[in-house]
């Protein structure tokens, strides 16, 4: 362990090494990384502890520095772990570099297969005991972190004290294609409202797609710049300031050259970093996979599902004369082409996309019968989330309370800061 100061809090790196596949204990071990924080001033005391799991898949814990956003109001009381689950950050990370190291496609698809809220769960309850001395503690969960916490409680409960969920309650039975079969109208609401806040781009939008499906650009990363490619843009529309980050990011996609007009380079430079998962290949790898519990393949359910929504498809929107429509938290066959940072990843990502003998994430019973303290920040119209699938769940967790809210996105758990962390703890103690 390594411990060191920056202001106002006390930080103390651990590593850990647990199985990759929990059900074979003596086989292969990878090593988890987390961070513990304590407020400088409690440093000696004997503080409960609270594990955040991160949104995602694919992830890290967010690298604070001090006190910022809602950790300052968590260390008031609990000793902080910021856990990079398996995969992510500094624990044995996966990526384009790394799984080759385990062999060709099949060996690869075998090996992610072990990166999903079960497995995550499973770390947690293995270093929780040599933490906490077998005491349980409370679990922070952010979006995909929220996914994670549900499971945990379907099939841990016993070490959990309390458990908070921002933006992460998930539908306990909805297949992939279900959850995208709610998204795209969601998205499009988030497309129309941009477009209502920012009418001026809405022929930006449709020039930078013309330009782009005529030159098809390769940006100085690597990365083909398709019109599908920018329309996944729209991820952005999802966060509480994304829709004015997007407004900044269209109007200077170009500048005059001797050639004539072409895209600037801060545009590609801005985009390139926006549409990269050189830094959270997982993410695209296993977004669909987390849905899967249902013995059926998720075989690229964005992808498929999308063909039911004509306003998504970039060709016939440039072909006539509506407003091109962005997409949101999708994953795409084409984004294995686009991104040299998911080519190497393709053929895995197909089998994984095929495979069906996902086992089940959530215990319907167990949870109905639940005893730990739950509370969940719902988004009234989150992007990423469908409300009603997580109101649903919420009224499936036996003592779970919701707060509900339209003050915030997605992103509540950083925008709002110490207000969200409060309004849980108020809720999940009954002082609201």
């Amino acid at each position: 362990m390594t411990s060191y100061r920056q202001p106002g809090v006390v930080l103390t790196d651990h590593r850990f090494t647990v199985p990759l596949d929990h059900g074979d204990p003596s086989g292969e071990r990878i090593e988890l990384f987390a961070r513990e924080v304590v407020a400088s001033a409690r440093a000696e005391a004997d503080l409960p502890w609270l594990v955040y799991l991160e949104g995602g898949p694919g992830f890290g814990a967010r690298r604070f520095i001090g006190k910022q956003a809602w950790l300052g109001r968590a260390l008031k009381e609990f000793r902080v772990l910021l856990l990079d689950q398996r995969g992510t950050g500094l624990s044995t990370p996966v990526n384009r570099q790394t799984l080759p190291l385990h062999g060709g496609p099949e060996q690869q698809a075998g090996y992610l297969a072990h990166f999903r809220a079960d497995s995550i769960v499973r770390d947690c309850e293995t270093i929780r005991p040599l933490l906490t001395g077998g005491a349980p503690w409370t679990v922070l969960g952010q979006s995909f972190g929220g996914f994670c916490a549900t499971h945990y409680l379907s099939t841990a409960p016993e070490g959990l004290e309390t458990v908070l969920i921002t933006g992460g309650l998930p539908s306990l039975d909805a297949t992939a294609d279900e959850v995208y079969r709610a998204a795209y109208p969601r998205i499009a609401r988030k497309v129309e409202a941009f477009y209502a806040r920012y009418p001026q781009d809405i022929g930006a939008a449709r020039r930078i797609a013309e330009y782009l499906a005529e030159h098809r650009p390769v940006l100085p990363t690597g990365y083909i710049l398709t019109p599908e490619a920018f329309q996944s843009l729209g991820i952005m529309l999802g966060a509480g300031e994304g829709s004015h980050q997007l407004h900044y990011l269209l109007e200077n996609a170009f500048v005059r050259t001797p050639k004539g007009p072409a895209l600037s380079d801060a545009f590609q430079e801005s985009v390139a970093t926006a549409l990269s998962y050189a830094g959270h290949p997982l993410y695209a790898v296993l977004h669909e996979a987390i849905y899967g519990q249902d013995s059926r393949p998720t075989q690229w359910a964005a992808e498929r599902v999308r063909g039911e929504f004509a306003r998504f498809d970039a060709a016939k929107t440039l072909a006539g004369e509506g407003p091109l429509y962005f997409t949101g938290e999708s994953i795409h066959p084409w984004h294995f082409d686009s991104d040299p940072a998911l080519r190497p990843l393709r053929e895995a990502a197909e089998l994984v996309a095929d495979r069906t003998d996902w086992s089940p994430l959530y215990d319907p019973a167990r949870l109905a019968a639940n005893e730990v303290p739950v509370a969940a920040a719902v988004y009234h119209d989150d992007m990423y989330v469908d409300t009603e699938q997580s109101l649903r769940t919420a009224r499936a967790i036996r003592g779970l309370r919701t707060w509900v809210t339209d003050e915030y996105e997605h992103d509540g758990l950083r925008a709002g800061a110490p207000h969200v962390l409060d309004r849980l703890l108020a809720l999940v103690r009954d002082e609201d």
